[in-house]
């Protein structure tokens, strides 16, 4: 939205009253208001700000003493390190949120030790930068207070331990939930879904005492709020419950799980020299357009991916299987990968605008523009199995980015026929001269390589207009 002087205020700060995040001629800045002063003054003097920084757990931000406030009211305003691409926890696999989950109570524990609390624990906090998950609200931060209860300790639940308990106890895809509620899982449907889970004393706590709690004394808390009676939590009792939900978080595994293409890898149908032809042909055609961002539409577990990240290209891997998702991830943190994101992501139904004026949390096209697209291997899926035609894809894919790496797959390859052995082949304009015309329309194709010992087509193209 616009301000009063024409500054883009971002969306989604309007609900914090110590600051906001806004960009002035496409730089991102953050406002920290005067009411915040004592706070943000703390976190720096402290040194909490330079130990959080230093493990790679706050995102880094620069004093501009030169910069005029967006609005009345203004302390200071900074400028954060730049997050390529913004993610949120529905599109995160187990391991990215289990690794998010610990960061936050990690960072909370150390704030302690600097007279500080996290006042907010709320996934969309977290993002990940440079492979890992780092803290990107410097004013999340407030004093601690003896005696006091950890008040984002509710929100942590909603947001992180019963998506994580949930989608290891039940069902991975169930961190679907985030999507439909904003302000985390409500611990009463949480604790609905996980009454057949075994999921231990410690969690059954957090979990279904919690709820049990929230439900009783609903109207009971409001009225000791009114009359002063306030729970009392020793510094001792409250760091011993940070480092159980530490433990318990840590503690927290996947049950052995299948995905329809957990293990696409295992049972593909091309040939070593047909997969090291295509890694050459992908490898040639990436250096031809020399992308600084990429979106890998379908990557799996990355293996095509790694190929643009490995020449400094800032790739978000989106893929539908979680159990892939997971997987890549997992390559990401061994290699110590800082330019790749993997993300779970239903193309058919990708994520959209959500939040209060739904704009609180954008759509992937809203987030960000890449230079490139890079979609090997799907297009198969899209059309035949969900009944998307051709030329639909074509013009979304041409609204996205400008540079297209596709591969065709004919009915002629094995894996289209096992789409087809189970239902009729409705589909007659699928084929080579079908997907030329289709996203001709949209493109220019530039280049066009057989992948030999196959029936497969790599295209680049580039976007008309």
């Amino acid at each position: 939205m616009q301000s009063e002087n024409n500054i883009n205020i971002e969306p989604s700060s309007f609900r914090d009253p110590s600051g906001f995040l806004f960009t002035r001629e496409g730089v991102l800045l953050r406002q920290v208001n005067v009411s915040y002063q004592k706070q943000y003054e703390h976190l720096l003097k402290s040194g909490l700000y330079q130990a959080l920084t230093d493990g790679g757990l706050l995102i880094e931000h620069t004093e501009m003493n030169d910069e005029t406030p967006a609005r009345d009211g203004s302390f200071r305003i900074i400028r954060p390190e730049f997050v390529r691409f913004i993610s949120y926890p529905y599109e995160w696999a187990f391991g990215q949120y289990k690794d998010a989950a610990l960061a936050t109570l990690r960072i909370h524990r150390q704030a302690l030790d600097f007279g500080m609390i996290l006042k907010d624990a709320s996934a969309y906090n977290i993002q990940f930068y440079k492979g890992r998950p780092c803290l990107i609200d410097t004013l999340s931060f407030d004093f601690y207070s003896e005696g006091e209860p950890w008040v984002a300790y509710g929100q942590f639940c909603r947001h992180f331990l019963a998506p994580l308990l949930l989608m290891a106890k039940v069902d991975l895809r169930l961190s679907c939930l985030m999507r439909a509620f904003i302000d985390g899982i409500p611990l009463d449907l949480a604790s609905s879904l996980l009454r057949k889970a075994k999921i231990g004393f410690t969690a059954g706590q957090h979990i279904h005492l919690h709820a049990k709690s929230i439900r009783k004394h609903e109207q009971d808390g409001k009225k000791n709020e009114a009359s002063g009676k306030r729970l009392k939590v020793s510094r001792f009792a409250h760091t011993a419950m940070i480092d159980s939900l530490i433990r318990l978080i840590e503690g927290i595994k996947l049950k052995n799980v299948e995905t329809e293409w957990g293990d696409y890898y295992m049972h593909t149908n091309y040939s070593d020299e047909a997969a090291s032809l295509k890694e050459s042909i992908v490898s040639s055609l990436l250096d031809g357009i020399a992308p600084k961002t990429l979106w890998d539409l379908g990557a799996n577990d990355g293996r095509y991916s790694r190929l643009a990240s490995r020449r400094g290209v800032e790739v978000a891997a989106f893929d539908i299987d979680p159990i892939a998702t997971e997987r890549n991830y997992s390559l990401v943190k061994s290699n110590q990968d800082e330019r790749m994101i993997p993300l779970i992501l239903d193309l058919t139904n990708p994520s959209p605008d959500i939040g209060f004026a739904n704009s609180e949390r954008k759509s992937i096209r809203a987030r960000q523009a890449p230079d490139a697209i890079m979609m090997l291997a799907v297009i198969h899926h899209l059309a035949i199995s969900n009944n998307v035609p051709l030329p639909n894809i074509a013009k979304w894919l041409s609204t996205l980015s400008r540079n297209l790496i596709i591969e065709f797959v004919p009915k002629e390859d094995s894996q289209v026929k096992v789409l087809l052995a189970t239902r009729a082949d409705i589909f007659p304009e699928y084929n080579a001269e079908g997907f030329e015309a289709a996203f001709g329309s949209h493109y220019d194709i530039i280049e066009k390589r057989p992948i030999d010992g196959t029936k497969r087509t790599v295209y680049l193209m580039t976007a008309k207009g």
